[in-house]
């Protein structure tokens, strides 16, 4: 399986100026992290108008609980190509409703690693996201163990950062950096 049609950068936005820019950009996949829920409609209808998948991050919407009934609203009215979550009861719902589920963990030391593979194996994500994506021996440690395709995000700055997440087996990267986004865009091939 080829995660996200070959795209090995995701480009995340941070403000509905990111957005346009995702949307207006050559990227085909994208990451909404925060937004509101009264624009997350007419969001999601511009990005497809652009031919565009947007992966949603669900715990990120404003106005919104982040439980199973948000995650049931979001699959069956917003309909984006994906949910980005830290809670299991949204991933597994997301699973359900057949919408790609992407488990975020975050990595802040080796307890927190062992309660990642514990959720992990529980919710069966389609995707695990690690957070902070600069650990690449870790990153490698997550795929070889869980087998299941992981995307680095966090604090990845630079594109030799990109490179190295990409080398140790994330299909994917995530960034808001609109520096770097701009220059993946250019020089790798999407």
């Amino acid at each position: 399986m080829v995660a996200f049609e070959g795209q090995r950068i995701l480009p995340a936005a941070k403000s509905m100026k990111q957005f346009e820019a995702i949307i207006e950009g050559p990227y085909t996949y994208g990451v909404m992290l925060e937004t509101h829920i009264a624009q997350l409609q007419s969001m999601m209808d511009q990005a497809r108008r652009y031919g565009k998948k947007i992966l949603l991050h669900a715990d990120l919407v404003q106005g919104l609980k982040n439980d199973e009934y948000a995650a049931e609203y979001l699959c069956q009215h917003i309909r984006p190509a994906g949910l980005i979550s830290t809670r299991a009861s949204i991933i597994q719902k997301a699973k359900q409703k057949g919408i790609t589920a992407i488990q975020r963990v975050f990595l802040l030391d080796t307890h927190a690693l062992e309660k990642s593979y514990q959720l992990v194996a529980k919710t069966q994500p389609d995707y695990i996201e690690v957070l902070p994506g600069v650990i690449p021996h870790i990153i490698a440690e997550v795929s070889e163990r869980t087998g299941i395709p992981i995307i680095a995000g966090g604090l990845i700055r630079t594109p030799e950062e990109v490179e190295l997440a990409l080398g140790v087996g994330a299909a994917a990267v995530t960034t808001s950096n609109d520096d770097l986004i701009k220059y993946l865009g250019k020089t790798l091939t999407l």
